[in-house]
């Protein structure tokens, strides 16, 4: 018992002894001293281990960007090994709205692959110096450290590795906060490390559920959009950018912009609104491409009232335009920027279809573009067609169908005695979905489903009446029209 003691005491005297030389070695010793040691002791101890390390960074080099890998590790571990863990740090993750839950600093877990036992450590190392001019506030470099057996080099280099950074990338993609992205006039950049974007939290609620479309028209959209996300080796194969072009056309309140929120909703993709008359030239233009991301959806609406696209190509020598635009069809921009420092867009109709499936159009990839019309017979032929504008959907006036699905949503109504009436007014009436939904949203507490219905039913009525005024009137000119005509060639 004794000789067990007097072990104990010199044991703790003899790590009292190392823990003092130690700090006062840290204290006291250079800096490159200390590096030389570190360098050299570990050289010396990995001709003694059979195990290899892999180090994951946070920020390399200059610190400006977030190494992708190390947040693919980061995603990785929050979702597979933070259950066996036993000290966890929770924080809102980047681009989320949801807790995320990771390994706190110096933890140790493990993960199986194969049969093969791997370790994970969360570590941090300090810098030696601080500098006051710095960004960033902690001067601290994190990083994730894997260990195994260097028999297992090769399971892990090329299969392992790969495994956690596809599933650490899928996980991310699932937990994002989407987002939707406005472009600004270029003069108001305020610096050249600014992105052209600006964006906020994309939140539309709609889904393809809630439009007032007929069931085989949204089957047929949803199938097209859901191939397409998963078509990346058929592209791939066939030589083609991932891309896809949609032409949303009909008259206004027919659900053009709802329809482009729920293709978002349902592919989960960010959405890039692009403001044309914002953008000066054919050059900017390719570099809000170019900033544009993966998994996206390139927004043009109104296509018609951007540019002056009348399906008819001109060539305008203007002033404002370089030698080398004069030369091809142009097509200026119809809004001049009267905005403090703006000026008229130059954008060109060749620029635009440059930017819809040229070279440029396959940086990137799974992303749709999607241009928007009250007029399609107003477009250039050239810009619509398929190649470009892949897939052409037609929203016209609300159908029957479409009046379903919107009683359920409004009013929760599968069947009700006057839908009979409904059914029958509104294949006579021309009525948009976003007339039908106005009058069959409750205005007080007092309104029920019957008096909501019965508005709608007064607004087909009176649709009806002015369709058929419409029709008289049209035919009244006609026959003036040919009155006209035939006393012209009964004068002559």
């Amino acid at each position: 018992m004794k000789m067990m003691s007097e072990m104990w005491t010199t044991m703790g005297s003899t790590l009292a002894s190392f823990m003092f030389l130690w700090t006062i070695m840290r204290q006291y010793c250079p800096y490159g001293v200390q590096r030389f040691l570190e360098k050299y002791t570990h050289r010396i101890m990995s001709y003694f281990s059979p195990y290899i390390r892999i180090s994951f960074h946070e920020y390399m080099g200059d610190r400006l960007k977030r190494s992708e890998a190390y947040g693919a590790v980061e995603a990785y571990l929050s979702a597979n090994t933070s259950k066996s863990a036993k000290r966890l740090k929770a924080e809102m993750g980047k681009d989320s709205s949801n807790l995320v839950l990771t390994m706190d600093e110096y933890e140790r877990v493990t993960d199986e692959h194969e049969g093969v036992k791997v370790w994970w450590v969360c570590s941090k190392v300090m810098s030696p110096t601080r500098s006051s001019m710095s960004y960033y506030p902690e001067q601290e470099r994190r990083f994730y450290k894997l260990t195994f057996h260097n028999k297992y080099r090769e399971v892990i280099t090329e299969s392992y590795l790969e495994h956690v950074m596809r599933e650490g990338k899928e996980i991310r993609l699932r937990n994002r906060q989407r987002k939707l992205y406005t472009n600004s006039p270029g003069y108001k950049w305020p610096s050249y490390k600014q992105t052209m974007w600006s964006h906020i939290v994309f939140e539309h609620p709609a889904t393809f559920e809630t439009m007032a479309l007929e069931p085989e028209k949204k089957k047929e959209i949803i199938e097209d959009l859901v191939t397409f996300s998963k078509s990346k080796d058929f592209y791939a194969r066939i030589g083609k950018a991932w891309k896809r072009g949609y032409l949303l056309h009909g008259p206004p309140g027919t659900g053009k912009s709802t329809m482009i929120a729920a293709m978002a909703n349902l592919l989960a993709y960010d959405v890039y609104d692009l403001e044309l008359t914002a953008v000066k030239d054919n050059t900017e233009l390719r570099k809000l491409l170019i900033e544009t991301t993966s998994k996206s959806i390139i927004v043009i609406e109104d296509i018609d009232c951007s540019l002056d696209l009348t399906g008819q190509r001109k060539k305008k020598t203007e002033k404002l335009l370089s030698d080398e635009e004069t030369d091809k069809d142009v097509v200026v921009g119809r809004k001049e920027g009267k905005e403090e420092g703006g000026s008229g867009s130059r954008v060109t109709l060749s620029g635009l279809l440059n930017f819809i499936d040229g070279i440029w159009s396959a940086c990137g990839g799974e992303r749709l573009i999607v241009f928007t019309t009250n007029y399609v017979e107003k477009l250039d032929p050239a810009l619509i067609r398929r190649g470009r504008m892949d897939k052409h959907i037609q929203l016209s006036y609300c159908t029957f169908d479409g009046f379903k699905v919107l009683a359920n949503n409004y009013l929760k109504l599968q069947t009700h005695p006057l839908f009979d009436t409904i059914k029958r007014l509104i294949g006579e009436a021309k009525i948009t979905p976003a007339d039908v939904a106005e009058n069959l949203m409750p205005k007080s507490p007092l309104d029920d489903p019957h008096k909501c219905l019965s508005n709608l039913i007064e607004a087909l009525e009176k649709a009806a009446k002015t369709e058929e005024l419409e029709q008289s009137c049209a035919i009244q000119h006609e026959e003036l029209l040919q009155q006209n005509g035939s006393i012209k060639e009964n004068g002559e």
